[in-house]
């Protein structure tokens, strides 16, 4: 392969979706990962095969690429309110189990609608904001919203959920495993008022990578969403969720330059790596925009679109043509900028893996 490529190890991969499920399968929760993080089919199976009862998206062109490759109970993540995604959600509900969103009564209408037009009936799930401030309907709105959805015709309204990451007070925290059982604790307190009102809320969904070991220790949660795990990458490190040995993905870039005895210039900068994790910034502070493997000295201070800067203290023997292989603070993005990636098996094989679901706009 040429550089800059992104590798996958596949015993890391493996052993990532193993733990997962483990996790999933003791506490017993249903387990439904976020396949943006990959959005691969052939890792999406890996799961599924692993104990997944379904994978969770975000845009419907991606579950249409799962659905394709044998993926059939798929979780659109995501509000549908235009007529071209709502009409592709409706087609793809014919073929697979298809849960879809709603955080809006307005949504919720469009989706009825075009439900009751097909003669067909739409799983939906609330989705509630817990104080990401992102999408969600407001944690104190949300039973009367789930009163008026399900006083819709065509839609059937079986669960609730949310996505909150390492969240607490309203702030990014380090506290882990307070942030998540609080997560689900104000979940199941929920459903336990939608159900109230005699709506048969059957599934509590909630959970990040951060998050959801903890989270589905509450009891009345009934799956967890982690996404990133499955590769892992230098945020989740900070974060102390993975160590670097359980880092499956890795961006190989090459030393093109070395015009300063403190700097080396890479052919990896933001058309490689995403910048949406920024250095410093609080709780996890990361030192750069990746981890360099086994060159504690070296630091991936800076990006320009086709150059990576890294800054070295101290000494090296980093030269020209060398090849690193850098850890990002945010794989999901990462990943999303690239083509394809490299799979290496157990035997140091390498095999081309597109990225079949990137890039969508559906």
């Amino acid at each position: 392969m040429d550089t800059p490529a992104i590798v996958i190890d596949h015993s890391k991969l493996m052993h990532n979706i193993k733990k997962t499920a483990d996790m999933a399968r003791k506490k017993g929760v249903h387990l439904r990962p976020h396949v943006k993080t990959h959005k691969i089919p052939y890792i999406a199976r890996k799961q599924v095969e692993a104990g997944a009862v379904g994978i969770t998206v975000a845009k419907v062109t991606a579950a249409e690429v799962m659905a394709d490759h044998g993926i059939d109970d798929i979780f659109v993540a995501y509000p549908l309110v235009t007529e071209q995604k709502i009409q592709k959600a409706i087609a793809l509900n014919d073929r697979i189990r298809l849960i879809v969103a709603a955080d809006s009564l307005t949504g919720a209408k469009l989706l009825s609608s075009a439900a009751e037009e097909r003669n067909t009936t739409l799983e939906v799930w609330l989705e509630v904001d817990t104080g990401l401030r992102r999408t969600g309907v407001p944690y104190d709105q949300a039973v009367e919203l789930a009163k008026q959805i399900n006083a819709l015709p065509n839609l059937y309204l079986a669960g609730i959920y949310t996505f909150r990451g390492p969240l607490l007070n309203g702030e990014s925290t380090l506290r882990l495993q307070e942030a998540g059982e609080e997560e689900g604790r104000i979940m199941v307190a929920l459903a336990e008022q939608i159900r109230k009102e005699g709506i048969a809320i059957r599934d509590v969904s909630v959970g990040s990578t951060q998050t959801s070991a903890y989270a589905a220790e509450v009891p009345g949660v009934t799956e967890v969403r982690p996404g990133t795990n499955v590769f892992n990458d230098a945020m989740q490190i900070s974060y102390g969720c993975c160590t670097e040995e359980e880092c499956a993905a890795t961006v190989r870039a090459t030393v093109v330059s070395r015009p300063y005895e403190e700097l080396a210039i890479v052919d990896g900068g933001s058309k490689t790596f995403a910048t949406d994790v920024q250095p410093g910034e609080p709780p996890i502070n990361l030192n750069g925009y990746g981890k360099v493997v086994g060159h504690t000295n070296v630091a991936f201070k800076g990006m320009k679109e086709e150059h990576g800067i890294l800054h070295i203290d101290g000494e090296t023997d980093l030269k020209i043509g060398d090849v690193v292989e850098i850890i990002p603070n945010h794989i999901c993005s990462t990943v999303n900028l690239h083509n394809e990636v490299w799979i290496k098996d157990e035997n140091g094989r390498y095999e081309a893996y597109p990225v079949l679901a990137r890039g969508k706009l559906q």
